[in-house]
């Protein structure tokens, strides 16, 4: 299979993975050719790239980071959750997030091991998902991506849990907040800006009322829009003053934004958001976990055609776990002219780099 923009794709291309739906039900399945009409309808839902079937690169297999089963399951479970909470929001009964508690707990254990039981780095492109709430999609993508950097960090189980169940919190104050700004396509006003960043406050004050969550899990609402040199809020917290686990989710939440599709910004392809957050790393995010970040999580995804320092050209077609920036690449051109196909990997050829990447 090979990874596409959905806008570059042809009718006549066959679908080469399903695409779900985040409540588990298939919008349109493998094998399909795709028309015209089809593929301006996935472009309109927001659905940025797609894989095709493609001769030279059909033994390339996709796996998911994790199940659809447990993506349905997490969710659910967050929707149940925030449905709660937005139905008793006017007295802001803490009660509500017992019954859910113990499923979360589960949930994240789930996660843990199948993030475990993955043979390559992890790959979340979230546009190949047709998503009706954001918040709900975003969360468990920020979630995954925590409990990545986390295991990288060396937490052990008991910190992988709680990181996981702040991470999967860390918005829920947004249940407080008007669903017309939440749930707003454009960008925000700067009224409207500052009624959303309260979200930080009211989820704390939400948590740490709750005796099912550590002051930890609170704090992680609290501070995961903090910076380490003070720039961010709500409190304009710097450095160490910052919990740990709330700057990694902080870092997890920005990539998942930036690589996200918005209506008002293209999302961006994964090696570009890390780019993003290296050139952020100096004032707002910690070397470290942005390292971690690097060493975990796929920014090149399998499919992708990339071009190399030397001109070759060619599709990620393997990951290399802990080296996720040097892939193994299946090689189709040199020179501009079509090769017969041959395969390097980036982590044995260490002057080799990957200077391009190409959704054509």
């Amino acid at each position: 299979m090979r990874l596409v923009a959905t806008a570059s794709a042809q009718p006549g291309d066959i679908l080469g993975q399903t695409i779900y739906r985040d409540n588990g039900t298939i919008l349109l399945h493998n094998g399909v050719p795709l028309t015209k009409r089809l593929i301006e309808r996935l472009g309109e839902q927001g659905i940025t790239y797609v894989y095709i079937e493609d001769e030279r690169t059909k033994d390339i297999v996709i796996e998911p980071v994790i199940s659809e089963r447990l993506r349905q399951d997490a969710t659910s479970s967050m929707k149940r959750l925030f449905g709660s909470i937005q139905a008793h929001k006017l007295n802001k009964n803490s009660s509500v997030l017992d019954e859910e508690g113990k499923n979360l707990t589960d949930i994240i254990g789930r996660i843990m091991a199948e993030i475990d039981s993955h043979d390559e780095s992890i790959t979340l492109l979230t546009d190949i998902y047709l998503t009706d709430d954001y918040v709900f999609q975003h969360s468990l993508n920020v979630t995954i991506y925590s409990l990545a950097i986390g295991a990288e960090l060396k937490l052990n189980a008991k910190e992988l849990s709680e990181l996981g169940k702040g991470a999967m919190l860390h918005d829920i104050g947004k249940v407080f907040i008007d669903p017309d700004i939440v749930q707003k396509p454009e960008r925000l006003t700067d009224e409207e800006f500052a009624i959303m960043k309260t979200h930080t406050t009211l989820g704390y004050e939400l948590l740490r009322k709750n005796y099912n969550y550590s002051a930890v899990v609170a704090h992680c609402a609290y501070q995961h829009h903090e910076r380490i040199d003070g720039s961010g809020y709500p409190r304009g917290l710097k450095g160490n003053e910052i919990h740990l686990f709330a700057q990694i989710i902080g870092a997890a939440d920005v990539f998942d934004a930036v690589t996200s599709n918005r209506v008002y910004r293209k999302a961006m392809l994964p090696h570009e958001g890390l780019e993003l957050l290296y050139s952020s790393a100096i004032n707002q995010f910690d070397i470290r976990i942005i390292e971690a970040f690097k060493n975990s999580v796929a920014v090149y995804p399998n499919g992708i055609s990339v071009e190399l320092n030397d001109k070759r050209q060619g599709v990620v077609v393997h990951q290399n776990k802990h080296i996720c920036d040097r892939p193994v690449i299946r090689i189709l051109k040199e020179e501009e002219r079509e090769v017969e196909p041959y395969t390097i990997d980036l982590s044995k050829l260490l002057n080799v780099m990957i200077t391009k990447c190409n959704l054509v």
